[in-house]
């Protein structure tokens, strides 16, 4: 009976749903899910791939595009019929790329070509293309037929090309594929290639018209940089592709062209590339790395408030789900029962269930923990991180799910632990050690940083340095470079004027230290009896000192002193070379008569005779009667000034007359002596340069009086901090303990890198790994008796032997190891030196002798205690017999040889060795060497030639006018060693190394390795900040993935359920699978909501293989694609791409802010198309020693239209933007008033003016571009201003009206607080009195306010 009756009601059952199914059927069909689909092209038309490809083995190394291009040449013929489709095209690709990589980039590789990342080089060339066909005049009757000519109505067309045009593909010219441009010609056939080759100097013209080369170019490393430019514009796959670079090659290799290759494929030429060399351009370009949200709108999703539910009532447990309760018809309870052993299963399908609906409502207790649920979701996933993509990226669908989910309580409470040291919500990521911006992250970026990292991984690698040491280095962080540098300028020639401490006008002031500790009103410095500002002003005497006088005069609390020197003997000294005590400076009669120097003697005696402040008055009446005297304040100082300035300072103090004395000091010695010493001071210091500037506690500022304010504000805090940590108390004194810790013996503000000249470096690793390189050639030179030392410094100078500069050079270089030092430091011990010799092509023998016999001296000698004087006196003798003064050439070379031997003997160094090589030495292998090592210096170091330059551990410095002493070579040591190789030297002091063979592990083998990884990781472009997170709990609430075989780590703190956590998940992804690191991700979610922190669905563009056809040869590109969305809601897309970015749709039928999917009908998918606009161009500019240049113009365009965008610059920190597209653009100052009073500042000075009036940008990438410029006004341009008002004139007479009651004014407030007479004070002490004045009234205000708020509560 009981059977029967589960029978029919199965019946019954079954025929209820065919009913309900019936009905249904209509509306079912009217509402089938809804899609979704994004996509962002790119403006310019499609890139081939294999040409993408090139591009990036050419960011790895720029012999690997050569070195593909042969094998793409060598073996694509062989195995072009197997490539039936983009797919099959792309892993062909793929696999003669990779086969040039390591096994840790060839993934990557893949990745990039698939996110076409070197599309926008590509765009670049095209422009260049363009630019050579129509730029050059092609003759009417060279190519007159159909195989080789250009018609007019072709010709016409590339004449009217238009520049705004992005990424326009050049036609091809009379159905050529390729042409060679030299500058001169435009060659389409090798055989008038070939023509030209036999005959250069005919066909090349002028040398000024050959074309230009970038640092972006394929320059072929046999070519010979002196020679003609030949670049080839086409595409690899063509036949006269193949033609001419088998020509040019060849061409290079006997050192006739500069062989140049820019890969274009013109339009029209597809079918000539080949199958796969096609692939990619006859396609838009889609692009990937942007996210896509359709956010839910008007806030439909609702917290119940669960104040109003009656008490007594049992709330249900949050962390328990009741299974009883009925989801679309089942009670999974009783399901469970029936079949325990599915019950994964049958949890899974209630899931699905429970997401497939959007609830309108979410109870308060359904979202405290929701945070929490979902960190126990991803940890407990097979899949971790596709489990945080899936949620966050669809939490409206799965939120029902994870608020239903039992919660453990282990995972709740770490969460909870580890938010107490760091904030609930907050999301961090570093790579490996190295915090990354989340805001700023997009996908190009990430992968150009982990490219990088894995670049230098297989460097290291290659040189032999254990993984779990190159791990090490990796992970560490290079501390934020140092921009406080003191100089330590303490001496017997700085002259104090007064002494907080000692002083009887300060024996008022408290002397407690601590004091300095009590806040105060803002601007209200702190009035204590201790020597805390030490304010020293180097200056030429004869510029005016009433500022300092006026602060002192009013009791400012900081100590004044100066350094007196005579700008015109430091400039003897530059021009002597830096020789300190030559002959030239004794019997100079300038020096003789100079007006600076005797001004220093003068002040001089009378601070011995009268004190320092007679001396201080002195000066200021001289400058008083220079301007009582002179028609403007710019006057120089004449000689009755001086005299009588100082007649009317000793009238009232000596005994005997003014004018004897003075004449008896102008005989003296003594005080010319003191005189003189006092300007080589400051000439040791490096500070005679800066004309007059100010040093607050050692520390370099202008010397203006908002300088000084400005120093001493900024001096407070870190005064402050170490009275707080007791560093610093009553007893200490302040400049000594300052300068003793971080003081400098001189200042050079090209090695002090202030933060407006970029420092560049270079890595030497690359060049070495590369293959032959002269880096393998240098014996290096070394102090004494330090031979076999290991050296963390390398020095490698790069002279050129025929110029002056280049000598002095290198005998500093030879100072710096030996005791010739201006501070008698003696010869360093941490450093050795390598010489880089170059020449030019007419060098004589002399100078291509002197370059072996260095070669010969280092290599032989280099452990002898006389090698450096021996160098040295052959630098002396070159220099002043070859560089000062020429000899005929059959003396000059038997008399240099014959000088050689004579100092070998001189100094112990058996003449051996020179006697053997000297005389069988080839004039042409030395230059061949010259030349090679020019070659290096332009290619691998970007050193032109004939620039002297300093190489330190990869970073170059070139040398300019100012004088470059060996002092300066120390401070260079000093501040690289601790800033950047110090850790290195300590992690590598401590490899065991197994796979070297112990008789290589010398101290050069060492000094070799250090020098490399050095120069390797200071190229890195990644921030300095780092963070602990492994102070973070771990256990229960994140994502650790351990590989130790890889060099590449992740620390993450995310949260899960956030916009940052949205995007974040897709990258991570996309590292895992590419780049396989190992991983600690952190969860860390809100502990506690009141709403649903995502309201959104969110896709992260990412490209994959299924982007390219498996059928056909078309690349369809990556989409966002969002299935089965909600009908019934009303979304609002928007689209989160780069910061540089700018998009727009072009396709999109539907408004986009309110999409309504139940309105699309039978349309199963929303089409949405966007396009990239252009690129935003941002920078900031300044004007050097002064603010923003507000209203500055700008323009931007290229060579043949040079305004193509305009923009003006801001007031806010200088702030301007341009719209760009890839290219080559020149930045230049606007016509009109811009230009007229403005031009660039390149970091260098180097006086053309002409050639800093405009600024070439490459935009390369998708990335964008920061451009940091500075002007400087126009030499007599100074004081103009660039905006004129109409109403500036009008102003000006008013304040002059005003003038005089101004200054009543601030006589007055001054003498009312001074209580002195100020009537005879400049307006500098005016403006200082009533600073002093504002301080003091508002803190009266301030304590009568205090009193009567007092009152008040009594």
């Amino acid at each position: 009976m009981e059977n029967r009756f589960r029978a029919r009601f199965c019946v019954l059952i079954l025929l209820a749903c065919s009913i309900y199914s019936g009905f249904t059927l209509v509306g079912a069909q009217n509402r089938r899910p809804k899609n979704v689909q994004v996509a962002v092209r790119a403006k310019w038309s499609g890139t081939p791939l294999l040409l993408e490809a090139g591009e990036l083995l050419s960011k790895e190394s720029k012999n690997l595009f050569w070195e593909f291009i042969d094998d793409w040449l060598l073996h694509v013929a062989k195995t072009d019929g197997d490539s039936h489709s983009a797919k099959d095209c792309v892993k062909k690709i793929l696999k003669h790329g990779s086969f040039l990589l390591s096994e840790p980039l060839a993934p990557l590789f893949g990745y990039s070509l698939s996110l076409r990342s070197a599309s926008p080089r590509l765009v670049l060339y095209r422009q260049l293309a363009e630019e050579s066909l129509s730029s050059f005049p092609l003759p009417d009757d060279s190519y007159s037929n159909n195989e080789r000519g250009l018609d007019a109505n072709e010709t016409a067309d590339i004449k009217k090309f238009d520049p705004l045009l992005v990424g326009v593909n050049p036609k091809s010219p009379g159905g050529k594929c390729c042409w060679v441009d030299t500058g001169g010609a435009l060659f389409f056939d090798v055989a008038d290639l070939l023509l030209w080759l036999q005959r250069p100097n005919e066909l090349s013209g002028d040398a000024s018209q050959q074309p230009e080369t970038y640092d972006f170019d394929h320059i072929h490393f046999d070519s010979n940089i002196m020679s003609p430019v030949a670049i080839l514009y086409g595409a690899l796959g063509t036949d006269c592709f193949r033609g001419f670079h088998v020509t040019l090659t060849q061409a290079a290799k006997e050192g006739k062209v500069n062989y140049v290759v820019r890969p274009v494929l013109p339009s029209g030429c597809e079918a000539e590339v080949g199958l796969c060399g096609a692939v990619g351009a006859r396609d838009s370009l889609n692009l990937g790395g942007y996210g896509v949200e359709l956010a839910l709108k008007n806030m439909e999703y609702k917290a119940m408030d669960d104040s109003a539910i009656k008490k007594g009532v049992t709330l249900e447990d949050p962390r328990t789900e009741d299974l009883n309760q009925e989801v679309r018809g089942f009670i999974f309870s009783k399901i469970l029962e029936r079949k325990p052993d599915l019950t994964s299963e049958i949890m899974a399908f209630r899931d699905y269930l429970l997401s497939s609906t959007i609830s309108d409502t979410l109870d308060v207790w359904e979202l405290k923990d929701l945070g929490h649920q979902t960190a126990q979701r991803i940890v407990q996933a097979s899949d971790p991180l596709q489990s945080m993509q899936e949620i966050n990226q669809n939490f409206p669908s799965v939120v029902s799910s994870l608020s239903r989910m039992k919660l453990n309580d282990s995972i709740k409470d770490e969460i909870i632990a580890n938010q107490k040291m760091i904030p609930p919500g907050k999301s961090l990521m570093a790579l490996n050690g190295a915090l990354i911006n989340i805001e700023d992250i997009d996908l190009y970026l990430l992968i150009d940083l982990v490219h990088q990292e894995l670049s230098l991984a297989d460097q290291f690698s290659k040189l032999k340095i254990p993984h779990s040491t190159v791990r090490k280095l990796l992970l560490t962080v290079t501390p934020p470079e140092l921009n406080m540098f003191r100089v330590d300028f303490r001496s017997a020639h700085v002259h104090y004027l007064n002494n907080l401490e000692e002083d009887a006008m300060y024996r008022r002031w408290r002397n407690n230290i601590n004091e300095i500790l009590v806040p105060v009103f803002p601007g209200q410095p702190h009035y204590i009896r201790k020597n805390l500002y030490h304010a020293v002003y180097v200056l030429d005497p004869a510029t005016s000192i009433d500022m300092i006088t006026s602060f002192y005069e009013n009791t400012f609390p900081m100590r004044f002193g100066v350094i007196l020197y005579s700008a015109q003997f430091i400039k003897k000294i530059e021009m002597s070379g830096g020789e300190l005590h030559s002959s030239a400076l004794e019997h100079d009669s300038e020096i003789e008569n100079d007006k600076s120097s005797l001004i220093i003697q003068l002040f001089i005696y009378i601070k011995e005779n009268h004190g320092p402040q007679t001396a201080f008055q002195f000066l200021s009446n001289v400058n008083r009667l220079r301007i009582e005297s002179a028609e403007s304040t710019e006057e120089a100082v004449e000689m009755h000034h001086i005299e009588g300035a100082f007649v009317e300072t000793e009238l009232s103090k000596a005994k005997s007359s003014p004018q004897e004395i003075l004449l008896k000091l102008k005989k003296q010695q003594t005080f010319k002596e003191m005189s003189q010493e006092s300007s080589l001071s400051v000439f040791k210091l490096g500070v005679g340069t800066l004309q007059c500037c100010l040093l607050m506690n050692g520390l370099v500022f202008d010397s203006s009086e908002e300088a000084l304010i400005n120093a001493m504000s900024d001096e407070l805090p870190r005064i402050q901090e170490q009275v707080y940590y007791g560093h610093i108390n009553s007893r200490t004194d302040v400049l000594d303990k300052f300068l003793s810790e971080n003081g400098i013996s001189r200042y050079n503000p090209q090695i002090l890198a202030d933060g407006k000249v970029k420092r560049r470096f270079v890595s030497l690793a690359s060049s070495i790994l590369g293959g032959d390189s002269v880096l393998n050639e240098i014996n290096y030179l070394h102090s004494p008796e330090t031979v076999d030392d290991v050296k963390a410094v390398t020095h490698l100078l790069a002279v050129d032997v025929t110029s002056k500069k280049g000598i002095k050079l290198l005998r500093e270089g030879i100072h710096y190891l030996h005791a010739y030092a201006v501070y008698q430091i003696g010869g360093t011990k941490g450093a050795r030196v390598g010489v880089l010799f170059s020449a030019s092509q007419t060098a004589d023998l002399p100078s291509l002798l002197l370059t072996k016999t260095f070669e010969i001296t280092a290599a032989s000698y280099s452990h002898k205690k006389k090698v450096l004087d021996f160098l040295d006196q052959l630098c002396s003798f070159y220099e002043h017999k070859y560089i000062l003064r020429s000899t005929t050439a059959a003396e000059s070379n038997q008399e240099f040889v014959d000088k050689v031997y004579e100092l070998g003997e001189a100094n112990e160094l058996f003449s051996k060795a020179y006697k053997f090589s000297l005389p069988e030495a080839s004039d042409l292998k030395l230059r061949e060497h010259l030349n090679k090592v020019s070659q290096f210096l332009y290619r691998q170091l970007g050193i032109p030639s004939g620039v002297n330059a300093i190489i330190t551990n990869g970073r170059v410095t070139p040398l300019g006018a100012s004088v470059f002493l060996s002092d300066d070579l120390h401070l260079l040591e000093s501040v690289e060693f601790k800033h950047r190789i110090n850790h290195i030297v300590e992690i590598i002091e401590e490899v065991n190394w197994q796979d070297v063979d112990p008789d290589m592990l010398t101290s050069k083998y060492i000094s070799d390795v250090i020098m490399f990884v050095s120069s390797s990781m200071a190229t890195r472009d990644r921030s300095t900040e780092s963070a602990r997170f492994e102070i973070l709990n771990a256990e229960y609430s994140a994502v650790v993935v351990n590989n130790e075989n890889s060099s590449i780590h992740i620390d993450a703190v995310v949260d899960p359920l956030s916009p940052s956590g949205q995007k974040l998940s897709s990258l991570l992804r996309v590292l895992a699978k590419y780049a396989h690191p190992s991983m600690r991700i952190v969860l860390n979610p809100l502990s506690s909501l009141g709403d649903l922190p995502l309201k959104n669905y969110y896709r992260y563009v990412v490209p994959t293989m299924d982007d390219f056809s498996s059928t056909d040869y078309t690349v369809n590109g990556p989409k966002a694609f969002f299935a089965n969305m909600p009908l019934s809601k009303t979304l609002t897309m928007n689209l989160d791409v780069p910061e540089p970015w700018l998009v727009e749709p072009v396709i999109a039928i539907h408004d986009l802010d309110n999409i309504f999917l139940e309105n699309l009908g039978d349309t199963r998918t929303l089409q949405a198309v966007f396009e990239l606009e252009a690129l935003v161009l941002t920078g900031h500019c300044a004007e050097k020693d002064h603010g923003p240049p507000r209203g500055l113009q700008l323009i931007l365009g290229t060579k043949n239209t040079p305004h193509l965008v305009d923009t003006i610059v801001m007031a806010n920190l200088g702030y301007w933007q341009m719209k760009v597209h890839p290219g080559v653009w020149y930045l230049q100052l606007a016509p009109g008033r811009s230009s007229e009073l403005y031009f660039f500042r390149d970091g260098v000075d180097d006086g053309s003016q002409e050639k800093s009036l405009s600024k070439r940008i490459a935009i390369n990438d998708l990335r964008g571009n920061v451009v940091h410029l500075e002007v400087v006004k126009k030499k007599g341009k100074e004081h103009e201003k660039l905006l004129i008002s109409s109403d500036v004139d009008n102003q000006s007479k008013d304040k002059r009206g005003h003038s005089s009651w101004n200054s009543k004014i601030f006589e007055w407030a001054s003498s009312f607080i001074g209580g002195r007479d100020h009537s005879k004070k400049s307006d500098d002490c005016l403006k200082v009195s009533f600073l002093l004045i504002i301080h003091k009234s508002l803190l009266l205000v301030y304590l009568v306010c205090l009193c009567c708020n007092i009152f008040h509560l009594v």
